[in-house]
């Protein structure tokens, strides 16, 4: 029990210390370069820590790296913050009557920094800018982006995928290629799971249930939630053969994609129902 005790109290010494330490190396950050307006950011708060830190911290290597994607990740750690934000400044402090006020400054501050990115992005013809600013409601952008397409600059798994969620209402099977495009353009430890899921929901909707059930086994593999064993005996009545000859087929699937080997020629057609 001693020993035990012992190993709490160090490791809360630990923990501690590198919190410390955390936030002197955050201090002499800010002090040492003005441009990141930690000033801005309602540092003293214990409210919103570390989000804050983690957008400081982005910030000093935005300084050094101004690339898209610096940008866009930006954004996101600002959006988290401002959230953490929005929350605390409806909590009233006690004996702190400016801290209510900083709160919203820095909330404010969010706000005018997501503005100012989508600002900056507006002067690219990146194709991740463009499909960003579409996803936040820039119509113009949408029409650029869409306009790329055929021209080889969307010719990555991840803008496959963006390209796919415009047509994935419009023109399914166009949309399955695409997803099997950006699955096939997928490095080693590059998957991103919502590529899998579409594949399973898009093949589902077209009727294909040979190809949906492969991409649901495909998916578990890869941690996405699976529906009941129930509804999966009511969705496909398949013969145990069959489900044995299908998992095996996800199974060859999971390995190359994991591997970032994956290739349309690994599923079958599937001509005639069972």
């Amino acid at each position: 029990m001693i020993k035990r005790q012992l190993l709490i109290i160090a490791s809360a010494s630990l923990l501690l210390s590198g919190c410390f330490e955390m936030r002197k190396n955050t201090d002499e950050l800010c002090k040492s370069n003005p441009p990141l307006h930690c000033e801005k950011l309602n540092m003293r708060d214990g409210q919103c820590r570390i989000p804050r830190t983690d957008l400081i911290w982005h910030r000093f290597e935005t300084l050094r790296n101004n690339s898209v994607d610096e940008q866009i990740q930006e954004y996101a750690i600002l959006h988290k913050y401002q959230l953490c934000l929005d929350l605390a400044a409806q909590i009233q402090p006690i004996d702190q009557t400016d801290l209510k006020e900083r709160r919203f400054n820095a909330l404010m501050h969010t706000y005018d920094e997501q503005k100012r990115i989508l600002t900056e992005l507006a002067a690219s013809s990146d194709p991740k800018a463009l499909y960003f600013r579409w996803t936040h409601g820039d119509d113009d952008a949408k029409r650029a982006f869409l306009r790329l397409e055929g021209s080889g600059k969307l010719q990555t798994s991840e803008m496959q995928y963006a390209l796919a969620t415009y047509y994935v209402n419009r023109d399914r099977l166009k949309t399955l290629s695409l997803l099997e495009n950006a699955l096939r353009l997928t490095k080693k430890d590059e998957v991103n799971p919502e590529v899998i899921k579409s594949l399973a929901s898009t093949s589902q909707a077209v009727g294909n249930k040979e190809h949906a059930y492969i991409w649901a086994m495909v998916g578990k593999e890869f941690g996405l939630p699976v529906t009941s064993e129930r509804n999966m005996q009511r969705l496909y009545a398949f013969s145990q053969e069959k489900k044995d000859k299908l998992e095996q087929i996800a199974d060859d699937i999971a390995s190359a994609v994991d591997d970032g080997k994956y290739h349309p020629k690994l599923l079958p057609d599937f001509d005639s129902p069972e």
